[in-house]
Formats: structure tokens, sequence, C-alpha cells
């Protein structure tokens, strides 16, 4: 691109043809103020503000929208300039109601940033009044669009960067305000509260809902989001030593922007919530004998831990105890943690709830590309040639991933879907593959890819090069395509969808983004495989901006995963059968370990019933919500010994701990998270955790010290040491804020070793047998509840939304039930029964019903048994139901 040379204020500058005079001032420290203006947003040009004065012809523009010209010279400060910045803000302001003491933008106003700057005081102009009505309908977003002075920035961000089109422009002139379609409440539009407008608003006109604090924040400390797999950079503002206010960091290059989803932005007030664990606790017996909870000091409840675990391991040998951990925890932790099982413990009883939320399809394409794809930024999506979607719903499971993949389709990049369900990422797609047929619809989802796979591998094409040069089994998986397909032959609505994909995919490499809970459902190894293949039939494995995209669900997944937390896998994603990944650590570690695995989560249940497993220590993790099958989880755990547990809040798994132990939440302690990128992010400690609670790491360094072992875990960068050392591809953990996780360098076949990506070749699904229950009930998450919802669901704003709990069925199911509206069902499945409300919804197909899991307690989990759960394919998210009206 050309450079051409200007002038502003007498200084020689140079820049790119196509610069805005804004983008240029700013590059060169030149001060020009804008009120509508955002360097995520395109340039608008309706402030004004932003003017400045062309040297020559003394002709006035807007800086944001004018692009730069050789030889053009431009003044940024005259008097000229200055007195109309001053006339503009004086009219916003007598506009404006006069309610700054109140106003919760506080401090951080921008127009009363901009007066101040101007020196404006007073407007000397007539008030003009523009009243509105002060909206505070939902639990989240207040409205008080009487400060708003039509800078767009909501709109523009809602059209721009989240993609939802839930407000526009309504009614001219005096009158005009952003507003929602056909002037509904917020409450009823296409909004997903994410809360982006809140954030980019200048004025108050827009801001978060808050019980307890409004005002500008104390302070401000950089964090990262410590929900889901995204890894959104957070601004968190605190008062008091508590996070009363969260926004977007809006760092450069972090994966959200200016961006979060509702969870990031609204559901951290669970910090705060008055069930928060405060000291150490030891359960003892009253004079009834009935048991009670009393407070100990911090030595004698890490002792008693010690102890009670050491003796267990003395009596009835390593393999009578296990160690849960939680992707919700800081790698330095998840490191720590598993170390202290497999050394001081000798056991690999050994896990975390991420085996069962998104970690086996991570394992399973991490086998598939032989670690060449560790890394895959979010970004490369929004320059991809084509992007594919396999059973991904992003508004309620990784919305800011949902957010690059929406761009993109707006920006004109193909976009194909291919999932049961009609999610609201299928109205962005140029082709949406949906099964036709009465199979149940999961196991109808590989053979339409696998027929998307064979049609776009061009014989003459570069995908065949990269398919002879780097792979093996293209011709048994052909063959197994046909054969497939001639049991499964392809509806006319199923064949016309995969031409039409087919025609946009084809001679494009492909950034495929596949759901993290596919291998929860059924059929989700054959789903991982298909799609694992068609990546490799368009040579998209080792290329920029395209591959495969996992939107890990929890903030830590890949990162507890990278440490070990299994009862199969060591650090650095090597298997615990491997001898030379074993001899490795057995020397840093100075230990032996043993090459048996463990105990995977259902195996912990069903050894605590019979009585072969004594102790258990759980870090972070509420089982008794989380797991399925709840009441058997609950009497298995009474049956232990002795449980330890390190967790923020009093839940139905601490009351029956005999030691519990107040961790500290993401906000409350230093570390890092690793998200679905493969970007490792460091963090510092927000607030202060509450009471007596101290940071997970500093309570493991207790116990390993209680334990007797000679070194002391005293600092976060000690563990980062020793991590570094241990996990090669961590080497750069906690070196800068953001590093990147390292691909494997050999043994992949792009190290012309011989390796060679393979083919799966996958074999035709046996005929569906009659069941006695004739619904597939799914158990997923909405977009207000991550997981379990054992931290969203302490959030208060979370709670005061409860409009999205009803069951999913589709119209047809509920005429042919004769289900009265506005009623309630017992779905009933051969592991329990719930009772909820119902709705219609036109995403569903026919013999398909879809339950939300997190609300009401988690009760959905009763649904699914505990055996579903097995690694390395935990299909607990599909269960067979009947209905029956209530």
């Amino acid at each position: 691109m050309e450079s051409i040379a200007l002038t502003i204020n007498g200084k020689k500058v140079t820049c790119r043809t196509g610069d805005t005079l804004l983008s240029v001032a700013e590059k060169n420290n030149i001060f020009i103020p804008t009120l509508c203006h955002h360097p995520e947003l395109k340039p608008y040009g309706a402030c004004r503000m932003c003017l400045v004065e062309d040297e020559k012809s003394g002709r006035l523009m807007a800086a944001c929208v004018t692009p730069a010209a050789k030889d053009m010279a431009v003044l940024t400060d005259t008097g000229r300039i200055i007195n109309h910045r001053k006339n503009i803000v004086r009219l916003m302001m007598a506009e404006h109601p006069e309610s700054c003491i109140v106003c919760s933008k506080g401090n951080r106003c921008e127009l009363r940033a901009l007066a101040a700057r101007l020196g404006i005081a007073e407007t000397r102009l007539y008030p003009m009044p523009n009243y509105k009505p002060y909206e505070e309908l939902n639990p989240f977003i207040v409205r008080d669009l009487s400060k708003c002075i039509l800078c767009g920035k909501c709109i523009r961000a809602d059209h721009e960067l989240v993609a939802t089109g839930a407000i526009d422009y309504n009614d001219r002139g005096f009158s005009s305000r952003p507003a929602t379609l056909m002037e509904r409440p917020l409450e009823d539009s296409t909004c997903t509260f994410c809360g982006t407008c809140v954030s980019m608003c200048p004025t108050g006109a827009l801001s978060a809902k808050h019980t307890g604090y409004v005002g500008t924040p104390e302070k401000q400390k950089d964090s990262i989001c410590g929900f889901c797999g995204a890894g959104c950079s957070l601004a968190m503002g605190t008062s008091g030593g508590r996070v009363v206010d969260v926004n977007p960091l809006k760092l450069k290059g972090s994966v959200n922007g200016s961006t979060l989803c509702v969870r990031g932005h609204f559901a951290h007030d669970f910090l705060n919530n008055a069930g928060r664990l405060h000291q150490p606790l030891i359960r003892t017996r009253d004079e009834n004998g009935d048991k009670k909870f009393e407070p100990a000091e911090w030595n004698k409840a890490v002792s008693r831990a010690a102890e009670s675990l050491a003796e267990i391991k003395r009596t009835h040998g390593p393999g009578s105890i296990a160690f849960i951990g939680s992707p919700k925890c800081s790698t330095e932790e998840n490191y720590l943690f598993q170390k202290i099982a497999r050394v001081m413990f000798g056991t690999n009883n050994l896990t975390s709830t991420g085996t069962i939320n998104g970690q086996a399809l991570l394992r399973r394409m991490e086998e598939k590309t032989m670690g060449a794809a560790r890394t895959m930024p979010l970004s490369g999506l929004e320059k991809a040639e084509a992007i594919v979607t396999v059973c991904f719903d992003p508004d309620n499971t990784v919305p800011v991933a949902g957010y690059h993949v929406k761009r993109a389709a707006r920006a004109g990049t193909p976009l194909v879907t291919i999932d049961v369900r009609k999610t609201r990422l299928a109205g962005f797609a140029k082709a949406r593959i949906r099964p036709e047929s009465g199979m149940e619809p999961n196991a109808r989802i590989p053979a339409l890819i696998c027929a998307l796979a064979e049609k776009i591998a061009d014989p003459d094409g570069t995908s065949t090069d990269f398919i002879q040069q780097y792979t093996s089994g293209w011709e048994e998986c052909k063959a197994a395509i046909d054969s497939l397909l001639s049991d499964q032959p392809l509806s006319p609505a199923e064949e016309r969808e995969i031409k039409r994909a087919a025609e946009m995919l084809s001679g494009r490499k492909i950034s495929l983004v596949i759901g993290a809970d596919v291998m929860e459902q059924a059929h989700g190894t054959q789903i991982a495989d298909a799609a694992f293949d068609l990546v490799l039939s368009a040579g998209s494995i080792g290329v920029a901006n395209a591959g495969i995209f996992i939107p890990a669900p929890e903030s830590n997944t890949v990162g507890a995963m990278d440490m070990g937390m299994a009862p199969d896998l060591l650090p650095g994603r090597h298997p615990l059968s491997d001898p030379d990944a074993r001899k490795h650590l057995e020397r840093l570690w100075n230990t032996k370990l043993s090459p048996d695995p463990g105990l995977d989560l259902c195996g912990i249940v069903e050894a605590a019933e019979s009585g072969h497993l004594k102790g258990l220590y759980i870090m972070a993790e509420n089982l008794v919500r989380t797991l399925p099958d709840p009441e058997r989880v609950e009497n298995a755990l009474e049956k232990l010994d002795f449980i330890a547990i390190q967790d923020i809040f009093e839940n139905r798994t601490t009351r029956l701990a005999h030691v519990v132990l107040p961790g500290s939440a993401f906000a409350e302690k230093a570390g890092s998270f690793t998200n679905m990128e493969g970007r490792i992010q460091s963090f510092s400690q927000a607030a202060a955790p509450p009471g007596q609670a101290l940071a997970d790491w500093r309570i493991l360094g207790l116990l390993a010290r209680n334990m007797g072992y000679p070194e002391q875990y005293t600092t976060i960068e000690k563990i980062r040491q020793e991590i570094r050392k241990t996990v090669p591809m961590y080497a750069a953990i906690g070196n800068h804020r953001q590093e990147w996780i390292k691909n494997a360098d050999a043994d992949t076949p792009f190290s012309g070793n011989g390796h060679r990506f393979t083919f799966a070749a996958l074999e035709s699904l046996p005929p569906q047998t009659s069941q006695q229950k004739g619904f597939t009930a799914v158990l997923g998450p909405l977009r207000w509840h991550l997981a379990g919802g054992t931290r969203t669901s302490r959030s208060a704003r979370i709670n005061a939304w409860n409009r999205d709990n009803p069951a999913r069925l589709s119209a047809s199911d509920i005429e042919s039930l004769a289900i009265p509206e506005g009623g309630k069902i017992r779905i009933v499945s051969d592991h329990g029964a719930i009772e909820r409300s119902f709705v219609a919804d036109p995403a569903m197909l026919p013999g398909q019903m879809f339950v939300p899991t997190g609300f009401s307690g988690n009760e959905a989990a009763a649904l699914a048994g505990i055996e579903a759960i097995r690694t390395p394919v935990p299909a607990w998210r599909t269960c067979r139901v009947s209905i029956e009206k209530i």
C-alpha cells in the first residue's frame, strides 16, 4: 500500500493511503476529541467533535471519516475549531439532564470529561429537556435515554461487533432514539444482554443495573473472565476490596476486544454472594450425635486433612484415595493438585469435571492432529476462506467465538452450518445442512458430513495434493462413505443443501468450528471423526486461518488437561502409558509413577458405593450439583471415611465433607488460564478474598508442607518455574501477560518423518431399535448458566432472570401429546424425573426435546445416569425420555 506525507499542526507525518485523519493523528500522539468514534467500529461522523480545519482552504472536516491525502495540511486546535466544539458540547448539555452527581457513569462519563477539558461549566443556553422513560425492567441493563447523545455506538456495536441487530434508530429529529423493533422491551427482543452497548455508551444513557453500588469504582484491575473458554479480557472495578463493576478491557489483540457475553458482563456478582465460605471448618458431633461444623485455624484444618488421607493410604493403599480437581482453577493450581495426588499419595485416581465437559473432544482432536494444531486464534475466523460449523450453538455456549463467526459471515465469508437444531447462527449461513430422516437425529449427522467431504475433495485441486502428501486412508474412507450413504441415502432436501455447500466450499480452505459438547452426546465420536475427515479432505490442517476450532466450555478446560488432570494423562498431553513421558517426570519429581490408569468420575462414584474408595479430596467442584444422578452421587459420597473440600461456597457437597477449606475465586488470586485458542493468559489479584479464605494454590502449598514435602510453594512464580521445566509446551507461562502454548514440532506429518494424518473410515450405525421411551432429550446450557450453574446460580442478576427454564419441544409433538398451553409436563428417564414448563421451539425436530441445565439446582442432571459419564466418551447429555401430562 502506498505511503503518503501530510502535515498536521505543522508537523510532517506519513501514513498509508486510505487512513483517516483521526487515525493518523492518534498514531502520532496528536489529540483530537471524539464522542461517536470507536476503533473497533466503522467511522460514523455523527458527533462532529473531531472537526479539523484544512489549512489551505479553511474547510472544516470530520477527521474520523476524512481520508488523508498527499500534501494535505490540517489544523486541529484553532480558535475556530475550539469554538465549534464548545458549541456542540453546550448544545448536548442543554438537552442533557443535570444529574451528574447521582449518575451511574460517574467520573467515566465522556461528555462530562470533554466539557471539563473545554472549560465548559454552564451552557448559557435555555434548557431543552428531552424526557424519555426510565427503563429497568430486566436485571441487567438500565436505560435512561434522556441522557442519550445519539452517538450511535450502542447500535453500531450491536450490528457490527455482536451481530445481533436487536436495536436501531427509531423516529427522527428531537424524538430520535435507539429502540427495538416495534418499540418492544429489550426483554422481548433478540437482545442477548451481552452488555456491549453498556460498555460502549459514553454517557449514563445505558448502565449496568446494580443493587449495592452506583458510581465510579475506587480502582480498576485487569483480569481474565473465569467462565467459558473464550478467555475474555476484563476490567474489574473494585471498591472496598470487592468487585462492583465489570467491563471488557478493550485490550488490543485480545480475543473479545470491546465485547462480552451476559455471564462475563453481569454474572460476576456471584463473587459477593452471602453464601461464600469465610473460614476453615471441621465436622464434629453435637451432644445429640448430629453432625455440625465448627470453625478451625488453618493449620489445624489442613493438618486434619493431611493426616486423615495419609492414614487411609497407609491402611488401605493409594488406590483407596481419589482427587477431583476443576477447570475453574488456574493452570498452576491444577499442576500442583495433580502432582500432590501422584507424588505424595501415589494415586492416579485423579480427574476433573473437564473430562465430561469438553475435554473428550480436545483429546480426540489432539490425537488426530498429533499436536500440530494446538494454537488456533479466533481472529483467523474473520480471515477464513470458508467456515463450517458442526453442532455449534455459540449464543448459548461460547458467545464471543460466535461473534467472530457472525462477523465473518456478515463480511461475505461462506458459512455452512451442520446441526440437528436450527440455531440463531443458521440465520447467517448460506447453506444449512440438517437431518431430514426419521432416525435419531445425531445418528444422521456423520453421514451428512461425510457426504460433504466426498464432494469437496477435488481430484484435480490442491486438497488432493495435501491428501497424497500428508494423509493415509483416503481410499478406505471413500469406500466407507459410499457404504454409509447406501445405508443412509440422502433425502432430496439434504442432497440440495449439501450440493449448495459443496459449491461454496470447493477449492477453499475450511475453518471448522465444532461444539465442544459433541462427545458428550450420542454418536459423538462418529461426528468428531467425520468433522476431522471433512477438514482433511479440504487440505485445511496446518494452514493459516483454517483448521479446527473447539470452543472450550470452561475457562481453563485446556490448561487443566495440559497439566494432566485426568486418570490416564500426564502433564504435556502425554498418555500415562507412555514410558518415556513417565521416566521424564520421575526424574524431575524424584518418584516412581504407576503406569496403571486411575478411576474416572464414574469409577470414583462406583468405588465409593462399593467401599473400595475411602478418601476423597475435591478442589472447587460441587459434585452433587454437577454430576448426573445427583441422589446417587450424594449417597455414594456419604459412605466415604473422609472427604476434604476446598471451595468458595457452602453447598450440597461441602455438607458431606469432614474438612472444608475456603478457597478463592479467580478474581481474588493470581494465576493463568489457557483459553480455547491455546493462549496462556496470566492474571493478577483484583479483589480481596472473603474472611480467611486463601488462594487454592496456597491451600495446596499448606497441604504439601503438612505432608512433609521438601519443596515450598510459597509463590505463584515457583510453581510456574516448575511447569516450565516439566511441560515444555508451557515454557512461556507467566513470562508476559499473554503467551501461546507450543504446537508439536516433531512426530507430525509436517516434520517430514513419515507420519501421516489418518482418515477415519466410518461404519454405518446399526438400525435404531424401538424403545419404550419415545423422545431423545438433549441436556445443554443456555447463555445464562455455565455447566451446572455452580457459580452463575449465585448471581443475583442471573437468578432474577428466570424466563428460559422451559423445556423445548416441536410444535407437532406438543399437538400430538395434547398438552395444554401454559401447563407443565413430567419428563421421565430411566434414572429420574423432573417437572418443567414447556414451549414450542421451531428449532426442534419431532421426537426431540431440549432441557436447559443449570436452572432449579441443575435438576436436569437427574435425567442422566452416572454410567453415561464413563470416559473417553461421556455421552451423558443425550438420554431417552417419556413425557407425561401433569
